[in-house]
């Protein structure tokens, strides 16, 4: 028994089915109905008609139940050194009890604050040297800003 296949659907034709249609060119196209022959002869392009054979293999329908599932990679953790912080600093900062990391943090602030008071205590001490010798800069001029110049003539 021969099976032949529409041109337009790409279904099987049984024998004694379906119609035959010679073109000019001698090309022969076989239909299994009325339905895709109509179609072919419209011009209608099969892969934009949904229940044809070549829109369903583009649109990757029914063929799940023969493809084997894909197989998802497992991704694997891996520990790397940060800039700033080997990866043995990191190891001791994470095994470090959270009352161990509170007192480190308490006291590097207390270290931040000092160092903070002193230096500015340092630029008043500085600020008032200057106002004592006389030569007193505002912020704009110590950058560097246009000093107007007052006309002497006229």
């Amino acid at each position: 028994m021969k099976v032949e296949i529409d041109s337009f659907s790409g279904s099987k034709i049984y024998p004694g089915r379906g119609t035959l249609f010679v073109r000019g060119d001698s090309k022969i196209f076989r239909f299994q109905s009325s339905k895709s022959a109509s179609l072919f002869h419209q011009r209608k392009n099969p892969r934009r008609i949904s229940w044809t054979v070549l829109y369903r293999r583009q649109h990757k329908k029914g063929i799940s139940e023969e493809a084997s599932k894909k197989r998802s990679r497992k991704t694997i953790k891996h520990q790397r050194a940060i800039v700033g912080a080997s990866l043995e600093l990191i190891k001791e900062r994470r095994s470090q009890k959270p009352a161990e990391r509170k007192a480190a943090r308490d006291e590097k602030l207390v270290k931040d604050k000092e160092a903070k008071k002193s230096a500015k205590a340092l630029r008043k001490a500085e600020k008032a040297k200057q106002v004592a010798a006389g030569n007193i800069v505002s912020k704009q001029q110590s950058k560097g800003a246009f000093q107007k110049v007052h006309a002497t003539s006229r």
